[in-house]
């Protein structure tokens, strides 16, 4: 029997001889990488044709193909939730199966089929989100065509856009703000896109991507595919579905040149507006407010070309400084950005240290606030009946991913009023269940002391290393962490690994242990050998497993990629049953 040759630097393995499990993912992630960071210099040099020739090259080769359908079928967190077709999850087989039909030569002649429409409630409000979930196929295929258009687009697109791009978030945002207005008030529109991706219009969003026939049509199919509601077919003649992995990019696309068009005209030695962009919300500064008229009439004139217009209920004029028809400050992004007059002691300073009369200040919105405090108080009805550590264990994630968000700003004041507030509700949960009994008696069941004599919601746990307190975080625990704003218009595909790799452990929602592993790893997974990308989905494990006399400490902890840390799993439960046929007690 010949020997089979080995496969190529990114080639599907024989299916005959290889499984999914055993698939070299570092060699494929590599090898499409490559093309990316080509596709996006060559978008830099505006080599149109040679990016679409890399695009081609990139959406046939199977590296592509297999790291789109693992991200539609292992990664991504709605892997789970099925199409019209009622499909929502694959064998390792159909799943190889699944890469080799992605290939471009077999979408001709394939019928798109429908998205399938739920609606999901918006944070704090009575009003629902319509999503268009895609069937599994299709969302692999729109994942492929999306690793092929980033990086050309990233090479495009603006500076002060920061909604959906790879690399960038909101707080980027926000302290773009700040440094727009921290050394001079501002007049602010406070603006936002009345139902941006239902209503953007189809064709000239194809007219904008300047892309090959091929891969414009098979976009045209996506926006045109109709979506099902209980039941009901109904054709889609404008805007994107939101649910497709490719539609937050086609809303950027179609968003896109936004900044360039309030600019035009202005002479370049004046103050020109600044526009900055999360999404479809966004906030234009200017320190004049008839040049910020200006610049209103200009943007609602670029977006009606799009099919769009700004909602009349959440735009508004305002002055970050000086009241301006009852209104000082404004919202963006769950935060609230005002300027206060200072004295001489608390006063902001120019680059020069000159005094300049406020301070500039942002705090967590008293709606976030708000907002919060409700979804706390909604699980609390809800585990009514449930013991004191399913409680603890439901508010813990909320707590650290609402505190990890808002760290980054002056919001000392907001979590000391989330502790008082929630400590109320705590109380009325345990007064439910205890109707009969009283306040002392509650307390003394429920809160119990720390070492450092701080009485905290907590319950005692019995371990191997004797008892300790399973305790309820708290909002005034986390420690303030200033962000850094992304330079420039750097991107992921720039190919400065070292700087994003650096730069991802400083993430403002990366926990203090993620941090600290990442810091030790130097921003590299320990299975894999690749640096760590913004995006990535992130999980800690036991380096020795905890079964295998592994110890619950730092040193014994590994960041890893999701899919490596799956690969690990597998293998550890195997080690664990050997250990266990043996008779061999790790304990």
């Amino acid at each position: 029997m010949k020997d089979r040759k080995a496969p190529r630097e990114g080639e599907i393995p024989d299916p005959e001889s290889e499984t999914w499990k055993t698939i070299p993912w570092r060699k494929l992630e590599q090898h499409v990488f490559r093309i990316q960071k080509r596709i996006y210099r060559a978008g830099q040099n505006g080599e149109r044709r040679k990016v679409q020739k890399l695009q081609k090259l990139l959406m046939k080769s199977e590296a592509a193909r297999l790291l789109a359908v693992r991200r539609v079928t292992q990664e991504n967190q709605g892997k789970k939730t099925a199409g019209v077709d009622g499909v929502k999850s694959l064998s390792p087989a159909k799943r190889l199966a699944m890469a080799q039909e992605l290939h471009p030569k077999q979408w001709k002649g394939k019928k798109t089929k429908p998205v399938r429409r739920v609606w999901i409630p918006k944070p704090g409000k009575d009003e629902k989100r319509p999503l268009g979930i895609p069937v599994l196929y299709e969302r692999a295929q729109q994942a492929l065509v999306k690793s092929a258009l980033e990086p050309e687009w990233e090479s495009h697109f603006e500076a002060n856009s920061y909604g959906f791009r790879p690399g960038r978030e909101a707080h980027d945002a926000v302290e773009a703000i700040f440094n727009a207005i921290r050394y001079k008030p501002k007049y602010v529109l406070d603006a936002d896109i009345k139902g941006c991706f239902d209503h953007i219009q189809q064709e000239e969003l194809l007219k904008k991507l300047q892309t090959y026939p091929k891969l414009r049509q098979i976009i045209k199919r996506w926006l045109k595919a109709g979506v099902v509601d209980n039941g009901v077919f109904t054709p889609t003649k404008a805007g994107t579905p939101q649910g497709g992995v490719i539609s937050p990019l086609l809303a950027n696309i179609a968003l896109h040149g936004m900044e360039k068009a309030i600019t035009e005209g202005i002479k370049s030695k004046a103050e020109k507006p600044t526009l900055v962009r999360y999404a479809d919300d966004f906030v234009i500064l200017h320190s004049e407010k008839e040049e910020l008229e200006k610049a209103t009439q200009k943007i609602i004139a670029w977006l009606s070309h799009m099919g769009l217009v700004l909602s009349p209920k959440k735009t508004r004029v305002t002055h970050t400084l000086t009241p301006t028809g009852g209104n000082v400050g404004f919202d963006f992004l769950g935060y609230t950005i005002r300027q206060f007059p200072a004295g001489k002691t608390h006063t902001g300073k120019n680059p020069v240290g000159k005094p300049l009369g406020y301070k500039t200040l942002i705090k967590p919105s008293k709606k976030a606030i708000k907002t919060h405090l409700q979804q706390m108080n909604q699980w609390l009805n809800k585990l009514k009946s449930a013991s004191q550590k399913a409680v603890i264990g439901r508010l813990n994630p909320i707590i650290r991913g609402w505190c990890h968000y808002h760290r980054s700003v002056c919001a000392k004041k907001a979590f000391e009023a989330c502790d008082h507030y929630l400590h109320g509700q705590l109380m009325a949960w345990a007064s439910k269940r205890h109707h009969n009994k009283g306040k002392h008696w509650i307390v003394e069941r429920y809160w119990h002391r720390e070492d450092d004599k701080r009485t905290v919601f907590a319950v005692p746990m019995q371990t191997e290393d004797g008892k300790h307190l399973l305790k309820l975080r708290r909002h005034n625990q986390m420690e303030i962490q200033r962000h850094r704003k992304v330079c420039g218009n750097a991107s992921p595909y720039d190919g400065n690994l070292l700087y994003w790799s650096q730069r991802l452990k400083r993430h403002p929602l990366m926990g203090s242990t993620q941090a600290k592993l990442l810091q030790i790893q130097k921003g590299m997974c320990p299975r894999c050998g690749l640096y760590f990308r913004d995006g990535d989905l992130l999980e800690i494990d036991h380096s020795i497993p905890l079964a295998l006399g592994g110890k619950d400490t730092l040193a014994n902890k590994w960041v890893y990629h999701r899919h490596c840390h799956d690969e690990k799993t597998v293998e550890d439960l195997a080690h664990i049953r050997a250990a266990k046929a043996a008779g061999i007690n790790h304990k």
